[in-house]
């Protein structure tokens, strides 16, 4: 078991009608405003007049950013930073799903750079400040409203890299489920497999840490799988909403990761197959998941997929420990591809074994991907032919 520094200094508004607080979290770092977003849909739910209003009371300048794509392109940061050296701005304001608030950490390091942001993803260069950000949030997924970190698409050299700066940790986020009503059934799919799979990087572990957490990451698992379908049939339901917003955040924000030093499989992976097929994250992680399971089972792992199984599904704990393991992979592909209806293979979304060789190099680096079961080149590729 390792010490640990947990700390995310975010400020959460969790729930409805919070906005009224929006003007006095921006005003405290200045004037001028740059509100990002995506495709438009703030403004079919009316939310983004309820933002200008607030921004307008509060006396406050507003600039704007849009049209920032889901596997947000460093273009699109570097766009940002243009505006914000430009303009001056004081304070960003990411309104939207994960990409928007990824991109919108990107953009506030980048103002303090003269160069191509992509630099910053490539760690040429320190990152040492940030424009201060706030969000509101419109999908439960990523957790980014809470966490330092932010994943960068580059479609020219086909590469997507996600990294961790502290200083881009959002000051203040906003999280009303109610936000989250139009979110159709694809994508509530798609942010619960992604949620799901940031707890079981984390979760899938064989060093010994506090028993507390997991039962924390047994108890959010259990939620997804309780509130997603009831947020498929019914997603004007506030019970479902809620706990799947709440739960995404909690998913990605550290706490669960304790003292465990562990790299992540599936996402290293995952980010390869977006960057040159521009899938929905979600989606690659829920294709992946379950033959990533397949594949590190063995007599050494087994114990921890058997603990997954019997308190996340509930399987008999008297079965033999190998068969409440296969069970349990059975039992999550099922209400990945089942009960969530997302598609089950590469097949299926048009993508074949042309790139498994070059997205499994880049995968592991050119060496091994660290993880719950260490895999080379070979491994990964194996892993993509499974999905198939």
């Amino acid at each position: 078991m390792n010490n640990f520094v947990y700390d995310i200094p975010t400020r959460v508004y969790f729930g409805e009608n919070q906005l009224g607080n929006l003007g006095a979290e921006l005003s405290k770092y200045g004037k001028k405003v740059l509100m990002t977003y995506g495709g438009g849909s703030i403004k079919k739910i009316g939310l983004y007049d309820k933002i200008v209003e607030e921004i307008q009371k509060a006396g406050l300048e507003l600039f704007e950013l849009s049209g920032i794509d889901p596997n947000p392109r460093v273009a699109s940061v570097n766009a940002g930073a243009d505006i914000c050296k430009k303009e001056d701005i004081d304070v960003l304001l990411a309104v939207g799903g994960g990409s928007v608030l990824d991109c919108t950490k990107y953009i506030g390091a980048a103002t303090y750079y003269d160069g191509d942001a992509w630099d910053i993803l490539l760690q040429k260069v320190p990152v040492d400040n940030c424009l201060p950000v706030i969000t509101v949030l419109t999908l439960a997924a990523t957790g980014s409203e809470m966490d330092a970190g932010g994943v960068i698409s580059n479609p020219e050299t086909k590469d997507k890299i996600g990294l961790v700066f502290p200083v881009m940790q959002p000051k203040v986020s906003f999280l009303d489920p109610t936000t989250t009503y139009t979110v159709n059934k694809f994508h509530t799919a798609c942010g619960a497999a992604d949620m799901l799979n940031h707890i079981l990087e984390v979760y899938f572990n064989m060093d010994q840490d506090l028993y507390m957490l997991d039962c924390v990451m047994e108890g959010l698992m259990k939620t997804i799988i309780k509130y997603a379908p009831v947020a498929l049939e019914e997603p004007d339901n506030y019970e479902a909403r809620a706990n799947l917003m709440w739960t995404s955040t909690w998913a990605i924000n550290g706490f669960v990761n304790g003292g465990k030093r562990q790299a992540w499989s599936c996402h290293p992976m995952e980010h390869e197959l977006s960057a040159i097929y521009d899938i929905t994250h979600g989606l690659g992680l829920a294709i992946l998941t379950p033959r990533w399971m397949e594949y590190t089972l063995n007599e050494t792992t087994v114990s921890k997929f058997y603990q997954f199984g019997t308190n996340v599904f509930g399987i008999d704990k008297n079965l033999a420990p190998m068969e409440v393991a296969k069970k349990s992979i059975e039992m999550i592909s099922d209400f990945l591809f089942s009960t969530l209806g997302l598609q089950s293979t590469f097949t299926e979304i048009g993508i074949d074994e042309t790139n498994f060789e070059i997205m499994a190099k880049k995968a592991c680096m050119d060496s091994v991907l660290p993880g719950f079961k260490p895999l080379n080149q070979q491994d990964i590729v194996n892993i993509f032919k499974m999905c198939l």
